[in-house]
């Protein structure tokens, strides 16, 4: 005869991996000063993005005004915005990164 135990245990652990924990897009912002070869570097150390990969999503951040590096975790997203301003004021440069809820 099967326990109720385990069957509860069973249904709980099936809606846990149900839920996942809200995502977030981590966007660059487009602006006139910094450099082209600058965000590259961004995405490749902070986003790991490859050289093409980096060099697409630059140039749709020239385009078109904005585009989304990744999709993270809500602590993970701040981290990487907070890492991308960090580094572009040391740099002397405004770029401007922002998380939206996906």
């Amino acid at each position: 005869m099967p326990s109720t135990d385990s069957k509860t245990v069973e249904e709980t652990s099936s809606k846990t991996r149900k839920k996942h924990p809200p995502m977030y897009k981590v966007l660059l912002h487009n602006d006139d000063y910094t450099t082209m070869e600058f965000v590259v570097e961004i995405l490749m150390t902070i986003f790991g993005k490859s050289l093409e990969k980096a060099t697409q999503i630059m140039l749709n951040v020239h385009n078109k005004g904005k585009e989304t590096c990744g999709i993270y975790p809500r602590q993970i997203a701040e981290t990487k915005v907070e890492t991308v301003h960090n580094l572009a004021s040391s740099k002397g440069f405004p770029l401007k990164s922002t998380m939206e809820k996906e």
